[in-house]
């Protein structure tokens, strides 16, 4: 008896460690941050591990960041890869510069922000080649993370008997057709951010970087990070933000390596094997 209660608490603890995979999303109250495959635009699978999710990456593989925006109202995404900020190149802060999204908006951030009409694609690549580790922070390779922020409103104050102007959500012409207000660029500053309520991206002519034309030059313990692809097009505006407080709302993050370093870590459980016939399975049950 004492050795049949050890050996099934021993597949209870086996059942219990497995590691299934989850959708490749960190969700927040927020914002939900995605990860995406871009060359087979597939989401990509997380595991989750010790509190934390878990993204296998494929080195040479382009991905996107793609932020969906679960509230009625503006938000500012503060977004860092490697522990680098994608619009600013800076060592990321919270503080900083980021993406707006619209009440209900999703976008993809497709790559490491160059100018208002490109950005340098990520892809997951080998850490000496990641931009992180080429700019001398190679510390916090591996994690995607992103810090929001709700829109601080005020109420405009009403005077007494003072006449309301007409609201209006664009602008009239002669012929009676609405015009969106345009969009003006603001100049450096705590509150610039970058609409991407209209963010899109077009990849370019495919073409493996550099560093990674042959996958297999990379060593299976080699550690993933992000690499500064090739440039394209992938327009955004500026806009002005407030923010509602000095810390985020929230903070959501999905760490990533290779698939072979996450099953060697444990992260990734290994398959249990499919049972197999006993010869002696026990005593004889009760026919149906």
């Amino acid at each position: 008896m004492p050795t049949r209660r050890l050996l099934l608490t021993l597949l209870a603890a086996a059942a219990t460690s497995a590691c299934t995979a989850l959708p490749a999303r960190a969700s927040g109250n927020l914002v939900d941050l995605t990860v995406v495959d871009r060359s087979r635009g597939d989401v990509l699978s997380t595991w989750r591990h010790r509190g934390a999710g878990w993204v296998a990456g494929r080195p040479g593989d382009r991905y996107a960041v793609r932020l969906a925006n679960r509230t009625g109202g503006r938000v500012l995404v503060v977004l860092s890869v490697d522990g680098v900020n994608v619009v600013s190149g800076e060592t990321a802060s919270t503080g900083q510069t980021g993406y707006v999204l619209g009440p209900w908006a999703s976008a993809e951030i497709t790559g490491w922000r160059k100018s208002h009409s490109e950005a340098a694609a990520f892809y997951f690549t080998a850490l000496p080649d990641s931009y992180a580790a080429r700019t001398d922070r190679p510390d916090n390779v591996g994690v995607i993370g992103a810090a929001i922020f709700r829109e601080r409103i005020v109420q405009p104050v009403q005077r007494p008997f003072e006449s309301q102007p007409p609201v209006a959500s664009g602008r009239l012409d002669g012929s009676g057709n609405r015009h969106e207000p345009e969009r003006r660029a603001q100049g450096p500053g705590a509150g610039a951010a970058a609409d991407a309520s209209g963010e899109r991206s077009t990849a370019a002519p495919a073409a493996s970087p550099p560093a990674m034309r042959d996958r297999e030059s990379l060593a299976k313990s080699e550690k993933l990070g992000t690499g500064h692809g090739e440039r394209e097009y992938s327009p955004t505006t500026q806009t002005t933000f407030e923010r509602a407080s000095s810390q985020p709302a929230e903070i959501v993050q999905v760490r990533y390596d290779s698939y072979a370093n996450l099953l060697t870590a444990g992260v990734i459980g290994r398959p249990r094997p499919p049972a197999m016939p006993q010869p002696f399975p026990g005593f004889v049950p009760d026919p149906r």
